[in-house]
């Protein structure tokens, strides 16, 4: 069993940085892959970015690669979403999860409670 808990999230003006953080609870959180989605009212989550267990990396190359980094430190079993040059167009609820295996499909087996995020023009 793994449990997520998100946080980082808030309002920034364009062009601003946040770091997203997901501790996440359980023995076993350094044996999964650890992913970040988005989803914004009226729509499905959406696949940001992947990272394996022993730090291999997987991004959504239409929407955030190049702004957004994906990292994770298994000895404080925290997984994170540093993003950068944010656009009004990335404000969204952001959940992290934990699976098995990186997959670009909504199918994760353990899921946070969210975080929002706010951009600005």
């Amino acid at each position: 069993q793994v449990q997520l808990v998100e946080s980082g999230g808030g309002l920034v003006q364009a062009g601003g940085s946040l770091r997203l953080s997901c501790a996440a609870s359980g023995r076993t959180f350094s044996t999964y892959a650890m992913g970040w989605f988005r989803q914004v009212p009226g729509r499905g989550r959406v696949f940001l970015a992947g990272i394996s267990w022993i730090g291999v990396s997987t991004y959504d190359a239409n929407s955030v690669k190049g702004r957004f980094t994906i990292s994770r430190d298994n000895a404080k079993n925290t997984v994170y979403l540093q993003m950068n040059s944010l656009k009004p167009e990335d404000t969204a609820v952001y959940y992290c999860a934990a699976n098995p295996r990186i997959t670009t499909a909504t199918m994760w087996d353990y899921w946070g409670q969210g975080t929002q995020v706010t951009v600005s023009p």
